[in-house]
């Protein structure tokens, strides 16, 4: 088995070593990586600048450093280092909850699974919810990645075996900090935050802004925001088709009127 493992967290994070040490019983995985924190862009892709790759060695993990995006690294990783589409590719352990179609659309994470999908891989997205403050800084962070591969673990092999089901394209895995055991199979919540944005001014008086967001209060029975909250594991089978399911009658009958 070929299996890429991928992030959007960068080359040095914890939850990229605990993937790759539940992976590497399936086969042979190649970590490849954005050299750097690349969390909150997406599906985008470097088309306007040449892409770099230097391969280190950390923790006795050999990774490809590319100084670009979670997609670059996912498009490198396949056509270029290992040459082939590969039986699985996971992106992930990543440092906080992807949850909501809002994850879907601006997560690094999701994307680079997004695009490994369009290449022709299984794929899974996999995060641990975890306190805001270790989101983006907890390479030494006291952060428990047991329960998060444990899962991992399990699905890979699930994923290996018997596929993903007939029209399902790549799984959204979000693990709570404080799992009850169990696990649900979800729809996305329509949002996870509310917007705000944090005006503040610069010792010059020029203004800028934080844009940031509180969480969403309500969280609808049956998505991924509500079974996280109540301590299940939310697996969310994922399309690349997202054409609206709707009768196209009614869009063509406004020409009609």
């Amino acid at each position: 088995m070929k299996i890429l493992l991928t992030n959007d967290d960068g080359l040095y994070s914890p939850g990229l070593k605990a993937s790759y040490r539940a992976l590497s019983k399936f086969g042979e995985v190649y970590a490849v990586t954005p050299a750097v924190q690349k969390s909150g862009v997406g599906r985008s892709i470097s088309i306007m600048e040449p892409i770099r790759v230097s391969e280190v060695k950390i923790d006795g993990i050999k990774i490809y450093a590319v100084d670009g995006t979670p997609t670059d690294a996912v498009i490198i990783g396949i056509h270029e280092i290992i040459g082939d589409i590969p039986d699985l590719t996971v992106s992930g352990i990543n440092l906080g909850e992807n949850l909501s179609t809002e994850a879907v659309t601006t997560s690094g994470t999701v994307g680079a699974a997004l695009e490994a999908a369009t290449q022709g891989s299984k794929a899974m997205a996999v995060s641990l919810e975890m306190r805001d403050a270790f989101k983006f800084e907890s390479f030494f962070a006291p952060v428990d990645f047991s329960n998060a591969s444990m899962v991992l673990e399990k699905l890979a092999k699930m994923v290996l075996e018997k596929g993903l089901p007939e029209g399902v394209d790549l799984l959204n895995v979000n693990v709570p900090e404080r799992w009850n055991g169990r696990y649900r199979f979800t729809k996305l919540a329509r949002r996870l935050y509310r917007t705000r944005i944090d005006v503040r001014f610069d010792p010059r008086g020029r203004k800028y802004y934080w844009i940031d967001g509180e969480e969403e209060e309500d969280a609808e029975e049956g998505t991924d925001l509500n079974a996280i909250r109540k301590g299940y594991v939310s697996i969310t089978p994922l399309t690349l088709d997202m054409t609206s399911r709707i009768d196209f009658g009614e869009l063509e009958r406004w020409f009609d009127d």
